[in-house]
């Protein structure tokens, strides 16, 4: 707007001038709601929102965060009683080499023929050069001296061409692809250094596609075993397949890691992924809205409420920082009761009831409704509320699902058993590259959910793999599910 402008709505009389400085001020509330917005994105990071850590901007100086760790009481350093993995001498060692002493330092008098009074130990502990081992099956052939009829003895189940490798070296392909997460080439590479062992990338992929094929069974045990489940961690994440963004779906427990990915991340996902639609049970999650379409209990993540408290706290408002400390009083409380007791006393749990109630209803009192000044006419869809007004909203709303954890001590507190589970797939991406194809994609998460599962079932990954290729892969039970 040019001087000449302003002159001539001047002219025009004071209620020109009143409705350009209306709409000035209208235009000015705007944009500061927008910095404010953008402002807000700026400042948002792994530690006050529900974004990953690895979109964490590089900076040199990193946000002051509260440390919500307790202190245990407990010296540093190993606990008495503690197991340790400090090399220790072995009382036969496979080889013993002794270095005489020729002659005295001191005179110089030789020392051959004098008797060895003690020896001064110290054991290296080595493994051997590792050469590839080849057994070779030979089947008889006989001919009966009755009939004539030519007789030939059966190979051993699994050997069915005249060269190949055996399961240990397929299961240990799969072991540094899968596992270990190292790429096809670099396997090879790998396989070929340390073993001699001349295999092909086409080859590792075979042993893939074999694992994959075994490991049906196991899969849809899982998923029997994950249904039965008191409870069970959601978590879902993006895993791009041939350039475009699909999305890899989990439910674990802390004994069973189940992988699914599939093109969309909600209701027609999580359907197909057939967990959810017909589990009983208590559902632990992040407030993904698609999971409330389920009939199921649930329970949302308190660490994800955590990070969304710390992120409003700028607002300075009472009750957000009385919520946090709250939630992690009432966890304390619950984790030095699990070892006496299943469940909080009837007081205990009423009295934080009543102080969660106080605290919602001091941030409903910090949040009061906007006033309506001028009648407008009323717009389509759901009014916009600030951010700190929407989390309050959730905490009056679902206030079962957030204390769920203090009135059923077999439901976690966090959902960060999902996450941990979710973090190594993320990883892979980072090291290997995405997925070329979506049966690429759906091995590695099959593969991956019985390596999780046999490792946290205390059970050495490799044999694990070896027992998939000797045709019995391990299944969990529901005892231990």
């Amino acid at each position: 707007m040019e001087r000449k402008d302003i002159l001539a709505i001047y002219d025009a009389g004071p209620e020109a001038v009143v409705n350009v400085i209306e709409q000035l001020i209208d235009t000015i509330a705007k944009l500061e709601e927008r910095i404010k917005s953008l402002e807000n994105q700026l400042n948002k990071n792994s530690r006050n929102s529900s974004k990953p850590p690895s979109t964490d901007a590089y900076a040199k100086t990193k946000p002051t965060v509260k440390n919500r760790r307790q202190k245990s009481g407990k010296k540093a350093g190993g606990q008495k009683g503690h197991t340790g993995s400090t090399l220790r001498m072995v009382d036969n060692p496979d080889e013993t080499v002794i270095h005489n002493v020729e002659q005295c330092s001191n005179c110089g008098i030789s020392l051959k023929d004098e008797d060895t009074i003690d020896y001064e130990k110290r054991q290296i502990f080595d493994i051997p050069p590792i050469t590839l081992k080849t057994i070779e099956h030979q089947s008889e052939r006989k001919s009966c001296p009755n009939c004539g009829q030519i007789n030939k003895a059966k190979f051993p189940d699994g050997i069915t061409q005249p060269t190949q490798y055996s399961p240990y070296i397929r299961a240990l392909a799969v072991y540094l692809h899968d596992y270990q997460l190292i790429p096809y080439e670099r396997s090879c590479e790998l396989l070929s250094d340390v073993c001699g062992c001349e295999i092909s990338p086409a080859t590792l992929i075979r042993a893939e596609n074999e694992c994959f094929g075994k490991l049906e069974c196991f899969e849809n045990e899982s998923k029997t075993l994950l249904q039965q489940s008191h409870a069970i961690n959601c978590d879902e994440t993006g895993s791009r397949i041939n350039g475009v963004r699909n999305w890899l779906h989990v439910a674990s427990t802390d004994k069973l890691t189940y992988y699914f990915v599939h093109r969309k991340r909600g209701y027609e996902a999580m359907n197909d992924m057939n967990v959810l639609p017909d589990y009983n049970g208590v559902a632990v999650h992040d407030f993904w809205k698609p999971y409330y379409k389920y009939e199921c209990k649930h329970s949302l993540c308190n660490a994800h409420l955590l990070r969304e408290l710390l992120g409003v706290s700028d607002d300075k408002q009472q009750w957000t920082q009385k919520m946090d400390d709250l939630l992690l009083e009432i966890k304390k409380c619950v984790d030095e009761t699990r070892d006496q007791s299943n469940c909080l006393g009837v007081k205990q749990i009423r009295h934080f009831e009543v102080m969660y109630n106080d605290i919602t209803k001091m941030g409903l009192e910090e949040n009061p409704p906007p006033l309506v000044v001028n009648a407008q006419p009323k717009k389509r869809g759901r009014k916009k509320q600030t951010k700190i007004k929407n989390l309050l909203d959730r905490f009056i709303e679902y206030k079962g699902d957030i204390l769920r954890f203090m009135h059923d001590f077999e439901v976690p507190f966090d959902n960060n058993q999902a996450e941990r589970d979710v973090r190594m797939t993320k990883v892979q991406q980072k090291i290997s590259g995405t997925f070329r194809s979506t049966q690429g994609a759906e091995s590695f998460c099959r593969i991956r959910g019985y390596i999780s599962t046999a490792k946290k079932n205390m059970i050495s990954v490799i044999d694990a793999i070896r027992d998939v290729f000797n045709g019995n892969p391990f299944v969990p039970e529901l005892s231990i599910a």
